[in-house]
């Protein structure tokens, strides 16, 4: 399966987890960090495109943001907040592709396909990220939030919003 392939949502979503057996697990293990307090500024993580993003690369991006602002400003110096939760199911209809394949696989019929993952379907605009943070962190936050933007497939904007 190649995320490429999935990056872009075509047609009606599908999100009825409670009618597949062995459906994936989110893989994303927070939604929130760091410490909740009256902060600066606030920065966004917002999509240029409309895509499609699935739960590992929403994780990943998480991880990159939050590793590199916990560096500059410790576990308490932050609060982030991923805004976005993946309800799409993707699934695939997986085919052999060796010699004598023809006689072990049913080709399109009753192609309905395995849940392999699941994804969130984001317009333009749209936050993906959220993270507040003290004026003196700011071009770290900033730098954090390009390095998660690179996670993501599509192409992403950083926006700051001053707050006091």
């Amino acid at each position: 399966m190649h995320g490429a392939n999935y990056s872009c949502g075509n047609g009606q979503p599908y999100t009825r987890r409670e009618y597949i057996k062995g459906k994936p697990q989110i893989k994303i293990a927070k939604f929130q960090g760091g410490k909740r307090d009256d902060y600066d500024y606030c920065l966004q993580l917002l999509a240029n495109e409309k895509i499609q993003i699935r739960h590992t690369a929403m994780e990943a991006a998480r991880l990159t943001a939050n590793k590199a602002i916990e560096k500059s400003a410790g576990e308490t110096g932050y609060a982030s907040k991923l805004r976005i939760f993946p309800h799409v199911l993707l699934r695939e209809n997986k085919m052999i592709a060796a010699a004598g394949a023809d006689r072990l696989q049913e080709g399109m019929r009753r192609s309905f396909g395995k849940a392999v993952s699941l994804a969130a379907r984001v317009n333009v605009g749209q936050c993906i990220i959220e993270m507040h943070i003290n004026g003196e962190h700011l071009t770290e936050a900033k730098k954090a939030m390009k390095n998660a933007a690179i996670k993501l497939p599509g192409i992403m904007s950083v926006k700051t919003i001053k707050l006091k």
